[in-house]
């Protein structure tokens, strides 16, 4: 392996298996180093394309997400460095679909637990093909002041308190994430700082070792000085030895390997690592501590002492003229998320949205501040769930009651009104249920369904004015509007609606007071002398009789019903019961298998 430096300020990167906060996090460092390009070239999600907004500085960036290792590579050729947070199932074989293609010459492995044989594999594959593996079981690995790789480091304030911001001189690799975390600040404490670090994972088997990254770091002229953690377990830092014993290592190391502790234990410990575990004498902290020190490495007496053997050992090289310590420099300011910004208290940012009717930002949704498990414990209805969203306050039972029978009654008139006919139509086509329902609702308005409303503010404002029937219908003539909720192309007379029938008959069962019925009813007798299809049809029907509910509920203002009906509240009601009807209509068209739907010629009057 040995060669030298991995990594530059223009090093670009793979990440594969989305991750939003360590990609983040290596987009802030790229700023916080004065990287004029993002590090993270490219994403590779499996099964997924297009791009990922992220933050770079101030800048809000879109970051290219391929589906394919190979698509990545090809489109970003100059990313030479592959971050792979795939799961331990799906490591190995996305690292060697990685490791095989030419633009690759780096691969960070992140997960625990990658099949030893596998690992094994991957480790042959690099080293016969000239390619560098950290991990599995890694953080990763940083170059100060130009490149890191995913959550390395940790947090901003401790990458700032550990100067990672810019090069020092020291080199350092350790086998634990988690340490190298903390050896970065106990260096930048005592030296100039890190120029390189390198957690190579804790397995078993390390996809590089510790002696292949200081064996680089010897080569790398800016670093002066090199820093090791090892631990008991395996043989690795026998290779060191070995190393250091043949002259092939020219610079000083300050090594340290923990685990000391696994003697004071009567049988074998296995620690927080896969190969944290000592098989006997020559792999214990204490044996390996020992042949580093014989071979030349400074070594101390314990962990607590490693700091100040790294800080006699830097200043011996600073005063030997070896090391001009780096000039500091002050980093810029990473902007805060609004999000953590808000939560802290220190900005105060306008919403977007306003919502009055619903919250689900405790543990359960809310309804018009009721719990949605009150409303299934109490038997709440499709009624009560509208009186709660539509009208912000829960009805009496009557009310809610007499909203499901319209919804029950407006489900569905047939297959030939122009609502169910165009569904059908759009259904024929092999449209999905969502366009078939769109294209049945769009008939909606004036002329089909949605005189509701107009109804109720016609009648309304008739009553209120104290308009006989008369007044009120020929004052409508005058003005060329046709009376909403007055005539029907089949029903008569002397064939009544049903349906208004049945509503009447609800209401005037359990309605307080039904003053504006009454008075629609009084505009049908008056109609009807005109026309035997001037009948009170069910739009009408329903807008007096929801006047009647608003109005004799005692629950809502005058400003409230006439805000009501100029919204356009009970036009929704037909909405929604057609809804339910237009959705079984594709339904029953897609289940019989209905061919494109072609109107016959012969019921098309052409003319000139």
């Amino acid at each position: 392996m040995a060669t030298g430096q991995l990594f530059s300020k223009s090093t670009q990167a793979l990440f594969y298996n989305y991750k939003q906060l360590p990609i983040q996090r290596m987009l802030d460092f790229d700023f916080l180093c004065g990287r004029e390009t993002p590090s993270v070239a490219g994403i590779i999600n499996p099964g997924s394309e297009g791009f990922q907004k992220l933050f770079f500085g101030q800048e809000e960036i879109a970051i290219p997400v391929h589906s394919a290792i190979e698509a990545a590579c090809a489109a970003h050729p100059t990313a030479d460095v592959f971050i792979n947070f795939a799961s331990f199932r799906s490591a190995a074989a996305s690292s060697l679909a990685a490791l095989k293609q030419p633009t690759i010459r780096v691969i960070a492995i992140i997960a625990e637990g990658v099949p030893e044989s596998d690992t094994k594999q991957l480790i042959a594959y690099a080293r016969a093909n000239n390619k560098v593996v950290i991990g599995p079981a890694t953080v990763g690995g940083i170059q100060a002041g130009a490149f890191k790789i995913g959550d390395t480091a940790g947090t901003i304030d401790n990458i700032i308190h550990s100067k990672l911001y810019r090069p020092g001189s020291v080199g350092f690799v350790s086998k634990s994430g988690g340490m190298s975390n903390e050896l970065y600040n106990s260096i930048a404490r005592v030296t100039d700082g890190i120029y390189e670090g390198i957690a190579i994972g804790g397995d078993v088997f390390p996809g590089s070792t510790l002696s292949d990254h200081v064996l680089r770091f010897n080569n790398i002229p800016q670093i002066k000085m090199m820093v090791v953690l090892g631990e008991l377990g395996g043989r690795d830092e026998y290779s060191l030895v070995e190393a250091l014993k043949q002259g092939k290592i020219n610079k000083p190391v300050v090594a340290w390997v923990s685990g000391t502790c696994a003697r004071l234990f009567k049988s074998e410990v296995q620690f927080g690592h896969a190969g944290a575990k000592s098989g006997g004498e020559i792999e214990s902290a204490q044996a390996k501590n020992q042949a580093l020190r014989e071979a030349g490495a400074v070594v101390p007496t314990s962990y607590e002492a490693l700091e100040s053997a790294i800080k006699e050992t830097f200043d011996k090289l600073v005063e030997e003229g070896k090391i001009t310590p780096v000039r500091e420099v002050t980093p810029p300011q990473i902007p805060e998320d609004l999000d953590s910004v808000i939560k802290s208290g220190k900005v105060r940012a306008p919403t977007h949205i306003i919502s009055t009717i619903s919250d689900d930002r405790g543990e359960e949704p809310c309804y018009a501040g009721v719990p949605m498990s009150s409303i299934v414990e109490q038997g709440f209805g499709v009624g009560d769930v509208i009186s709660l969203l539509w009208f912000k306050r829960s009805l009496p039972r009557y009310c809610t009651q007499f909203i499901e029978i319209c919804i029950m009654l407006c489900a569905d008139h047939g297959p030939c009104v122009s609502g169910a006919h165009n569904t059908i139509v759009t259904a024929r086509a092999g449209k999905d249920l969502v366009s078939s329902l769109v294209s049945g609702l769009l008939t909606i308005g004036p002329r089909f369904g949605g005189a509701i409303d107009d109804a109720a503010r016609y009648f309304k404002d008739a009553y209120d004015r104290g308009l006989s029937p008369y007044e009120f219908v020929e004052d409508m003539k005058k003005k060329g509007i046709r009376v909403p909720g007055i005539g029907h192309r089949i029903k008569r007379g002397d064939n009544r609606d049903k349906r208004v029938e049945l509503l009447q008959k609800f209401a005037r069962t359990h309605f307080p007071s039904v003053k504006y019925m009454e008075y629609a009813v009084q505009v049908e007798t008056y109609t009807l002398s005109k026309a035997n299809n001037l009948v009170l049809n069910v739009d009408g029907a329903i807008g007096s009789l929801f006047l009647d509910l608003l109005a004799g509920s005692g629950m809502f203002t005058k400003q409230e019903i006439d805000e009501i009906i100029e919204i356009g509240y009970l036009n929704g009601l037909f909405v929604l019961a057609r809804s339910i009807g237009l959705i079984g209509h594709t339904f029953d068209q897609k289940r019989l298998k209905q061919p494109l739907y072609r109107h016959p010629w012969e019921d098309v009057l052409y003319t000139k």
